[in-house]
């Protein structure tokens, strides 16, 4: 049973004061990760999305189910597109709305599906008006797609709002900031760690092969070699990092100057960052996790518009360079800053195990600020910025793995996971630029995970019931 409202940007009537009554009403649940739903409880806001296209990067699917009325996801200008939610788990559902923009869906059908596989037509239209259009289906699945295939005008597919509703545990936002009158500007710790040891080995890449590898640099654990694993990492603590709990091993291909390795005279900082927009939804790496980010085999244009590129290669005021800069003014330092993928499939802990599996990388880059549904779990960003002693004539300065654009980095994470646990949810999730002890310099009221001595400072009361329950 079809339900239209004409108002394409407004919900009207008495079904829409419901259906939008239902929305304020999920949306503020918050301090609840999960609550016990009535019927009718809209699951899909801010659910993980995927579509067939795109017409941009801020015309994506998630902002089909923001929430947020001012946005909206557009497809290509073809009839044959798609999107697709998924809910997270399997739910009782009940009823679909559609709220379209002026170019809308001429005919297009809803499926469910419990797996993402097999699909059920739960809704066949033919002759859709656009506005809104609410559809009542008797089903239980945990995906939704709408199938488009015929548009109602000449653009693409373009929805403002896809909600779904039904029985079940319906997760809220998280809470905001305690202290209302912050603002978020970034959500963000940092790890200094200076440098440690220069070896030939990768345990990611080579296991176990000991002078295997071109040379690289570490930082962190002073252990890290070819036969390097997360319980070495842990049986063997000790590291160059500021915070004693991060156990982990940083390296990456060393630089040299007329042949000579440099070693970087000044802590490093690897950044721990939200990669999706909605911070509140990162979570600690899984003990274990481990990566490569970076392409050895990048070209000039490959490098310079890879995902994990911020700033390129840096030093004095040059910036966005692709290449190491020809010339350094004198005293300057060369950095770099490049990001790694954040969004993590929730099965494999290696680039070898997932390989083996035969799934492919582990990893993935967030699309359009969410991550995707292949990889749906978003752990914490890091980006690395590196600085070498280096500056003048840079003719004889270069990487030991290529190219100017082979740069690349390792990660095994052996973090405490108390320690990491809280600073992820106090700094990226609670909105706040960190120092490596989780304390914010500009928001000193909202206190720190760890004290002067690296030592956790207790949780509130309310925090430790939360995580506990």
């Amino acid at each position: 049973m079809r339900t239209a409202l004409s108002t394409p940007r407004l919900l009207a009537g008495a079904f829409a004061t419901a259906l939008l009554a239902s929305t304020l009403s999920a949306a503020g649940t918050l301090g609840a990760t999960t609550a016990v739903a009535e019927p009718n409880t809209l699951l899909s806001q801010g659910a993980l999305t995927a579509a067939s296209s795109s017409e941009s990067g801020g015309l994506g699917p998630r902002f089909a189910v923001d929430g947020d009325r001012n946005t909206r996801w557009a497809s290509n200008p073809t009839d044959n597109e798609w999107i697709k939610v998924d809910l997270g788990r399997s739910y009782d559902l009940d009823h679909i709305a559609l709220e379209w923009e002026a170019a809308y869906g001429a005919a297009f059908t809803l499926q469910v599906s419990s797996d993402g596989a097999a699909w059920n037509t739960v809704v066949t239209e033919g002759a859709g008006t656009g506005g809104t259009e609410v559809y009542e289906v008797s089903v239980t699945g945990r995906y939704v797609q709408l199938v488009g295939t015929a548009r109602g005008t000449g653009y693409g597919y373009s929805l403002i709002e896809l909600q779904v509703f039904g029985d079940g545990e319906a997760g809220g936002p998280e809470d905001p900031p305690p202290f209302p009158g912050d603002e978020v500007t970034h959500h963000e710790f940092q790890a200094n760690c200076e440098f440690s040891h220069f070896l030939p080995d990768d345990s990611i890449v080579y296991p176990g092969q000991p002078g295997r590898s071109h040379l690289h640099t570490f930082i962190g654990n002073r252990s890290t070699n070819a036969y390097t694993t997360p319980a070495s990492l842990l049986a063997n603590p000790a590291s160059t990092c500021t915070v004693p709990q991060d156990q982990s091993a940083y390296w990456f291909p060393a630089i040299t100057e007329g042949g000579v390795p440099v070693e970087p005279n000044i802590p490093m900082t690897v950044y721990y960052k939200s990669g999706i927009d909605d911070y509140t939804d990162v979570v600690p790496f899984p003990e274990g996790l481990q990566f490569v980010t970076g392409d050895m085999m990048a070209t000039v244009d490959e490098f310079r518009t890879a995902p994990g590129a911020v700033e390129g290669w840096e030093c004095g005021d040059i910036s966005k360079s692709w290449e190491i800069p020809a010339n350094c003014p004198a005293g300057t330092q060369l950095n770099i800053r490049y990001q790694a993928p954040s969004c993590w499939d929730g099965v494999h802990l290696t680039p070898e195990e997932s390989a083996h599996m035969g799934h492919g990388s582990h990893m993935a880059y967030p699309v359009s600020g969410q991550c995707p549904l292949s990889h749906p779990v978003a752990v914490p960003m890091l980006e690395f910025k590196i600085a070498w002693p280096v500056s003048g004539d840079m003719s004889d300065v270069a990487l030991v793995s290529g190219s100017d654009q082979s740069w690349h980095y390792d990660f095994v994470n052996a973090w405490d996971p108390e320690v990491l646990r809280r600073l992820v949810e106090h700094c990226i999730n609670g909105g706040l630029q960190c120092n490596p002890r989780g304390y914010d310099l500009y928001k000193p009221h909202r206190g720190t995970v760890l004290d002067e001595n690296y030592e956790l400072v207790p949780e509130p009361a309310a925090a430790r019931e939360e995580v506990t329950s």
